[in-house]
């Protein structure tokens, strides 16, 4: 760990009570509570279909929830427009990446900037992201739709930095791209975080990668919290090993049955 981190404040930067958001008849997630404290990066660890994009989509105002608030700096932003939660610091790299894909990768970076007026903090900015992605920079004029999938994720959370964001929301980093890559992509937003003091809510399949690079860690099953602890002591929880990380010893895979939430916070 980097000694020069900036100290994790105990003041929540997000905070979510009892959140429920539904597609059609279907809920997706019920009764979500979380909170994300300024300077940390805290996961959301689930299985598919658990929510977890879901919660991700309700924060930034994709999703409006039925019943449940949003807190994002002490201000309430639940059902807001997404533009102006955006303009409050909030970013969201989305599952799949979503670049402009007929865009120069430069333009998307702009793009990323759009809502700024300070030409000369988004230059240094560029600047910034070009040296955590040095491959952006050998590929700024071209077109982001001939990237790699990799390349395409770290254009997707160069973007969101370009909002110079308080909170960025990141789902999936390491959906689709190669576990070299994943391995950089995780080790550079642990960085992101680092240098910059950036707050970063993770969503993410890959459980091992993100219990090491994360402070705090929430369990999502069947759209509802069944447990939360910070990340060293989730990694050492049996229902952690055995469900997430695969280390039953007789290679089982049980049915998953969540007695209580525990909570150490």
């Amino acid at each position: 760990m980097n000694l020069n981190q900036p100290p994790v404040s105990d003041q929540p930067v997000l905070k979510l009570l009892n959140v429920e958001s539904a597609y059609g008849p279907i809920k997706a997630i019920r009764g979500v509570s979380l909170q994300v404290r300024r300077g940390e990066i805290a996961t959301v660890l689930g299985s598919n279909g658990a929510g977890k994009t879901t919660i991700l989509k309700t924060i930034s105002g994709i999703i409006d929830p039925r019943k449940g608030s949003i807190e994002f700096k002490g201000s309430d932003i639940t059902a807001q427009d997404p533009a102006f939660i955006v303009q409050q610091g909030l970013s969201h790299v989305p599952e799949g990446r979503e670049v402009f894909p007929l865009l120069s990768v430069r333009d998307n970076l702009l793009m990323g900037a759009y809502t700024r007026k300070d030409r000369d903090g988004v230059a240094r900015d560029i600047e910034a992201v070009y040296a955590y992605f040095p491959i952006l920079r050998e590929r700024s004029a071209q077109d982001a739709g001939l990237l790699s999938g990799g390349q395409q994720q770290m254009l997707a959370i160069s973007r969101a930095l370009m909002a110079d964001p308080v909170l960025m929301l990141l789902d999936e980093p390491s959906l689709g791209i190669s576990p070299k890559l994943t391995k950089e992509i995780f080790e550079i937003v642990v960085r992101i975080n680092r240098d910059r003091g950036t707050t970063i809510l993770l969503v993410e399949q890959n459980a091992n990668m993100a219990l090491n690079a994360s402070d705090y860690g929430y369990v999502l099953e069947n759209g509802r919290i069944v447990m939360e602890d910070s990340c060293a002591r989730l990694r050492e929880k049996d229902d952690i090993k055995e469900f997430y990380l695969g280390l039953k010893e007789d290679g089982v895979r049980g049915e998953r049955r969540w007695k209580k939430k525990k909570t150490w916070r």
